[in-house]
């Protein structure tokens, strides 16, 4: 089947089957590789993306679900080469390390910033709670969001 999706403020037409993922779709057709494949299941946080401004896993949605819907992946925070001001704070707290997790980090926090400007610790932990970093960088990712916010 034929869709057409609105994604980082583009649309573009895909031809796949309707139970396709969207993270295979946002992958494999779009190339937008930030948006990682973790569990499959949506219990990793890795494959975060916005949809229509609630941070949700690309994982566990197909295709035809996402039609309609105004979809961000972490490539659509920056603006050209601009990073956005809380992916700036990321890189300035030093809040990755492998990487892998730190888009959909992103993402949920974004989320949450757009819904709470100036959000308490806890606010962010539970934000972060779906995440899973190996590397356990939380600490300087919380440090970066309370960055962002002030």
């Amino acid at each position: 089947m034929r869709f057409r999706l609105d994604v980082n403020g583009g649309n573009h037409e895909v031809e796949v089957p309707e139970a396709t993922s969207l993270l295979g779709v946002i992958r494999d057709d779009l190339g937008l590789t930030g948006t990682k494949y973790g569990c499959g299941i949506g219990a990793c946080g890795a494959c975060m993306v916005l949809l229509d401004g609630d941070a949700v896993p690309a994982c566990t949605l197909t295709v035809a679900e996402a039609v309609g819907r105004a979809i961000v992946t972490v490539e659509g925070l920056a603006r050209g080469d601009t990073l956005d001001p809380l992916q700036r704070a990321f890189v300035e707290a030093d809040a990755m390390q492998c990487g892998f997790c730190t888009a959909g980090i992103l993402i949920s926090a974004t989320a949450l910033l757009a819904r709470k400007p100036s959000p308490t610790e806890a606010d962010i932990r539970a934000a972060l709670d779906p995440h899973l970093c190996r590397c356990g960088v939380y600490g300087r990712a919380i440090r970066a969001v309370i960055e962002a916010a002030s």
